[in-house]
């Protein structure tokens, strides 16, 4: 079940260098793409928008839109491109997304939710389709509006849930502010694993560690996603095929990770991709260590040069401070 741990959609940011870089820490974790509207899919440059190395798998495609022709056809592409996962945007706030009328506007219309899902199902096969939401929206109550709306959704054959335990205030809050502001109700979410037991319920919002997620395993969800902090501080993968899914270890250092990045780049390169493309999502890899700060400097400042490659990344790898090995006490002792 790589529902158990995911790395959230996350608009700029999970593109297809991130998603790379974040599975040479975890190979179990399910990865997500930006979410990327139907319209897109459908009449845009499809090759670039949906392109994905076979290692990133498994991977969700996830769409945006409200017309459930348009998001069949779409969801038949993914499944004809290979995703693990067709997944519905019901919880981006963003007013290019109000002006459609879909992401967490949807959120008010859970017939035509369950309409959308239903044409998914048909379109995508054996491919699952799943769905992203908010607890509510505005003035929802969201202890009356979330039950009511997984119950009509799954009526029409979804069976997994991502839920962000948050409000989103469509008027008044920008997209920042509607990931931080609005309070987060994770017992509201357990709740509804209670009421709807055969439901796999991940929760998503200020998930920041193993522990947490953990947390939510150990209470009855089904799964936890991850988002801005698997971002800022990548490095806390390393260590999750081991703890979330029993895989035996070692853990992946962010030096064994970045080191396992060189070859790709290599290749990103020579097809003309700027080093900087993949740099800019490899920042937080050291976050909290001794180095850091000059690893990042350094990518950042020279990345976008022309001509820089893996070289660069070596070279500003030198500045981190190598970890000291655990010591065997009993060996000290001896």
């Amino acid at each position: 079940m790589p529902w158990r741990l995911s790395v959230a959609p996350m608009m700029d940011w999970t593109d297809r260098h991130c998603r790379y870089f974040h599975r040479r820490f975890t190979r179990r974790t399910l990865l997500y793409t930006e979410m990327v509207t139907t319209g897109a899919v459908l009449r845009g440059d499809r090759a670039r928008l949906l392109a994905f190395h076979p290692d990133e798998r498994p991977l969700a495609l996830q769409l945006g839109g409200a017309d459930p022709g348009e998001l069949a056809a779409a969801a038949r592409v993914g499944r004809e491109m290979g995703f693990d996962e067709i997944n519905l945007n019901v919880g981006c706030p963003s007013d290019r997304v109000q002006s459609g009328c879909f992401g967490a506007a949807l959120m008010r219309t859970p017939g035509l939710v369950a309409e959308c899902a239903a044409a998914m199902i048909a379109a995508a096969g054996p491919v699952p389709v799943t769905v992203k939401c908010r607890i509510g929206v505005d003035e929802q109550d969201p202890a009356a509006v979330l039950p009511a709306f997984l119950g009509t959704v799954a009526g029409a054959g979804v069976r997994r849930f991502a839920v962000h335990a948050r409000k989103a205030w469509l008027e008044g809050l920008s997209p920042k502010e509607n990931r931080e502001i609005p309070p987060l109700d994770h017992a509201l979410v357990v709740r509804m694993k209670a009421r709807f037991p055969d439901l796999a319920l991940v929760v998503n919002g200020g998930i920041a560690s193993l522990d947490k997620a953990e947390g939510f395993l150990a209470r009855g969800l089904d799964g936890a996603m991850i988002g801005r902090a698997a971002y800022h501080a990548p490095a806390l993968l390393g260590a999750a095929d081991r703890r979330i899914f029993g895989a035996p270890g070692p853990d992946v250092t962010a030096e064994a990770a970045v080191t396992a990045m060189l070859p790709y780049i290599e290749a990103e390169r020579s097809r003309g991709t700027p080093l900087n493309a993949i740099t800019r999502h490899m920042l937080g890899a050291f976050q909290g260590r001794p180095g850091a700060r000059a690893w990042r400097r350094q990518l950042s400042e020279e990345a976008h040069r022309p001509g820089a490659g893996p070289e660069l990344v070596r070279a500003a790898l030198a500045a981190i401070v190598p970890r000291p090995e655990p010591v065997d006490p009993l060996r000290r002792a001896g």
